[in-house]
């Protein structure tokens, strides 16, 4: 049984599909005008591993996440450019799929982008004002009535009174009341823009997600998720438009991703502290292993929690990985399976299945590391290729621990030609001809120069030596 916080009704939930097996699931993607932060990653991550474990438990998915490619912040640096504004989100959309490679994050089953969806837009406009719930203004743009929508509010514990006291004091004159918000903008000089019946213009933010979430998976449908920042009021909003143009419940359980802090102070483009994806890849000269390093970070904090970036996070999560891979490279060339005798893997979908309670389930990931180590210590070949194998099959679920052992710890094409692989190997051999001669001096003289030279040497209990980057 799946259990997930539902930021709704504020507890955690049975997981129930609408359809017995099925399950449709809207994530709100990027704003294509810039290279996708960390922020970003921790989103795509986090909703990249529920799909995979929901999968992993035999449901069919359907899983969307949507692409904003028209809005105020593109058509601005689109002009600062001085290029048209399909040709800087296109360019940012491959950046985008880039940056999940590394990261290890599948495609969605879909990718609905706004202006490929402004007749689905302008068609839900349309009801919400022959509903009444919404109205085209003097100035060329159409707006929503919050007021209407008595429930207004519930997703991000606000009430009417509390967003009153918030208003500008100053009101725009076009608005029926300050609270309400723009569905529909009148085009202004120079901008791009689509036909409608009131006039040219492009749509707003909000609308955007109702049109495509309800194209894509129907007026009512399991999950939504996203960032913490998105609860209010995009959220909101789109739970206003959405249920008074259909007149059906929305979403039945909606999730969000903590926020993201540098060194403990919320990460944010206005304080200058944020990093890119293709910024933190370059840390390492090897982007595959790095890529995977990012998302181990981000998987070390539950979902729901803030992440906390830094330096040292970065390094822990590196180590962490490494020593996993180690169990993994131990067991490589291993033939023989056994049985494993402790229920680990039981203790990894236990955590899954609590709100995905990914810092549990990789606590199991180190279970099966000790236990890869008592086996072969022990002499177990069988237990220890037994419980690495499960090793690698539970990372999967989390989408690590699927590149080659040899690779990730640099023992093999070292950092993509940073070192001389062959000239590592030759002293290595050096160095045990030595041991063997019971020149000690010599010995400690190669690994000395190795160690200065980033080199680790592990010395297995069978006599053979492996190498890494420091």
């Amino acid at each position: 049984m799946i259990k997930i916080y539902n930021t709704l009704t504020r507890r955690k939930e049975k997981l129930t599909p609408r359809i017995a097996g099925e399950l449709g699931i809207y994530v709100c993607g990027m704003t294509v005008y810039d290279y996708c932060h960390l922020g970003h990653a921790r989103v795509l991550v986090v909703f990249d591993t529920i799909v995979r474990y929901l999968r992993a438990t035999g449901l069919k998915v359907k899983y969307i996440r949507n692409i904003t490619d028209i809005d105020d912040k593109i058509i601005q640096r689109a002009a600062e450019n001085g290029e048209p504004f399909n040709q800087l989100t296109d360019r940012f959309i491959r950046a985008m799929h880039e940056d999940c490679l590394w990261l290890g994050v599948l495609p969605p089953d879909d990718e609905p982008r706004a202006t490929a969806h402004i007749g689905q837009i302008l068609q839900m406009i349309t009801t919400l004002i022959e509903r009444d719930f919404a109205y085209s203004a003097a100035n060329g743009d159409v707006y929503y009535r919050v007021r209407q929508f008595p429930q207004y509010g519930r997703l991000s514990g606000k009430t009417i009174d509390q967003l009153q006291v918030g208003a500008r004091v100053e009101r725009d004159h076009s608005k029926e009341d300050p609270l309400d918000f723009v569905l529909w903008k009148g085009a202004k000089p120079g901008e791009p823009c689509w036909e409608s019946p009131w006039g040219e213009g492009r749509p707003g933010w909000h609308i955007e997600c109702s049109a495509m979430s309800t194209h894509c998976l129907g007026n009512h449908f399991d999950i939504h998720g996203g960032g913490m920042d998105l609860q209010f009021p995009h959220h909101e909003n789109e739970i206003a438009q959405s249920e008074s143009a259909s007149g059906e419940h929305f979403v039945n359980l909606w999730m969000h991703n903590g926020y993201v802090q540098i060194d403990q102070e919320k990460m944010s483009k206005s304080l200058g502290n944020f990093f890119t994806i293709r910024e933190i890849l370059k840390t390492d000269n090897d982007q595959e292993r790095m890529g995977e390093v990012i998302r181990y970070m981000i998987l070390g904090s539950h979902y729901r929690s803030p992440l906390n970036f830094s330096d040292s996070a970065l390094k822990s999560a590196k180590s962490a990985l490494t020593r996993l891979y180690l169990a993994l490279e131990k067991t490589q060339r291993k033939e023989s399976v056994g049985s494993l005798a402790a229920d680990i893997p039981g203790q990894f979908h236990q955590a899954m299945s609590d709100d995905f309670n990914t810092p549990g389930a990789l606590a199991a990931l180190f279970e099966l590391v000790r236990e890869v180590n008592r086996a072969i210590d022990d002499g177990r070949r069988g237990e220890a290729k037994s419980a690495a194998n499960e090793l690698k099959s539970l990372g999967a679920l989390l989408g690590i621990l699927q590149q080659d052992p040899g690779r990730f710890l640099g023992s093999e094409g070292a950092a993509e030609g940073a070192v001389d692989g062959a000239e590592i190997d030759q002293l290595v051999a050096d160095r045990n001809q030595a041991r063997a001669d019971r020149d000690w001096q010599k010995a400690d003289l190669i690994r000395d120069d190795l160690l200065s030279r980033g080199i680790l040497l592990e010395d297995a209990p069978d006599g053979s030596t492996r190498w890494r980057l420091a």
